[in-house]
């Protein structure tokens, strides 16, 4: 995985209630394909920075929006002893319509930039990877990746809209996401004959997270190869 150091740009995207404030990372080119990246419920966070960096040093445009940004007090710190309680607090408060509204928009207004050579996708983990199937579901994206999406048990009756070509990544000891919610997520979204749905034996939800509690080495290096093929064949580069 990169360095989140790598050069992001804060930019602002336009919503009916004011500028969103996110983060734009530019492929080496300067220009390529679209990826609106969604972030967990632990925000734009070092290890999403690293995985926007990550995606543009393969030759994307990445842009990460701060979904938070309604939201006071939306900042959270990784080396917190209740990170994961402040997490859910903060996402508890989140208006998902509005949330899915704001990042529709971040997408409209990504294919526009002038960066853009090719299509646009959608790439989101956990909270983002919902997100972004709902998101997919009321626009027209060129490819969806969506990670251990946590809301999807709560979006199936959206599977039918979502036409673009989709990966869903799943750990098989998931303790958020049962195993029978798994597959009847698995059924819902692969009646899009263009979806790829992959389970990892012995991971655990956000196992492509690097925060030891979560992280899951061969799921993660697994899932990113396929992630970077799925990519290439959907949204390739110029």
């Amino acid at each position: 995985m990169g360095s989140d150091a790598a050069a992001s740009t804060v930019i602002g995207i336009e919503t009916e209630s004011g500028s969103m404030p996110a983060r734009l990372w530019l492929p080496p080119s300067g220009a390529g394909p679209g990826l609106l990246l969604l972030q967990e419920i632990f925000g734009i966070s070092p290890y999403i920075r690293a995985r926007a960096a990550d995606l543009a040093a393969l030759g994307y445009v990445v842009l990460a929006p701060e979904v938070y940004w309604r939201l006071d007090d939306a900042t959270v710190d990784e080396n917190a002893p209740d990170l994961l309680e402040k997490a859910l607090g903060l996402v508890s408060r989140l208006d998902w319509p509005t949330a899915v509204t704001d990042s529709a928009a971040a997408l409209d207004q990504l294919r526009l930039r002038p960066e853009i050579t090719g299509g646009v996708g959608l790439i989101g983990f956990c909270f983002g990877g919902g997100l972004a199937f709902n998101v997919a579901a009321v626009t027209s994206p060129d490819v969806l990746v969506s990670y251990y999406g946590s809301a999807l048990p709560n979006l199936l009756d959206l599977a039918p809209q979502v036409t673009a070509p989709s990966l869903h990544h799943f750990g098989t000891a998931d303790a958020y996401i049962d195993q029978e919610t798994v597959e009847r997520i698995r059924t819902a979204v692969t009646g899009n004959p263009a979806t790829e749905f992959v389970l990892y034996d012995g991971a655990g939800h956000a196992f492509d997270n690097t925060l030891p509690d979560f992280h899951h080495p061969e799921a993660s290096r697994e899932s990113w190869a396929r992630t970077t093929d799925f990519l290439a064949k959907h949204l390739p580069l110029n």
